[in-house]
């Protein structure tokens, strides 16, 4: 990735997750608001990409390769501090879909982490390479996705 496209990516997230830093003084509500910012970037990458897998929108390899190396690097970030103890959606009713099964489930939730970032290195790997690459890999990133929220996500809020 050029250092361009790193610069982007870097000043994107900040300015995603510049208000959750700056809008309250309690560190739990700030770390939920950044995952939240963290999945919404996810959301913005592989929505396309999903399109693109089904027809939806017309296959671009070079927007294709750029989304989901996007996910890769979002993937392989350190945000362990978004995730303090604590931090659900019984003891922050309204603001986080977060089930109390992600702190109390190791190391499945660690397990289904781990999955989302093969899955993003895989397409990452392929994105690129013409729509049946895309198709052979995209799946593997929305099954991470899947099997994660139906784990450790609420429905609703």
């Amino acid at each position: 990735m050029n250092l361009l496209k790193k610069l982007t990516l870097t000043l994107l997230g900040l300015a995603l997750l510049a208000p959750a830093f700056a809008a309250d003084n309690d560190p739990v509500e700030k770390a939920i608001k950044a995952r939240i910012a963290a999945m919404t970037i996810r959301s913005w990458n592989a929505g396309p990409l999903f399109g693109m897998a089904k027809g939806k929108i017309d296959y671009d390899a070079d927007l294709a390769a750029a989304l989901a190396n996007n996910l890769k690097v979002e993937a392989h970030m350190s945000n362990a501090s978004m995730w303090p103890d604590g931090s659900d959606n019984v003891a922050y009713k309204g603001k986080t879909r977060s089930l109390p099964e992600v702190w109390s489930t190791w190391p499945a939730v660690g397990e289904a982490g781990q999955a989302y970032k093969d899955a993003t290195v895989a397409l990452a790997e392929v994105a690129g390479n013409g729509l049946e690459a895309l198709q052979s890999k995209i799946g593997d990133l929305g099954n991470s996705c899947k099997d994660c929220h139906d784990d450790f996500r609420a429905e609703d809020m």
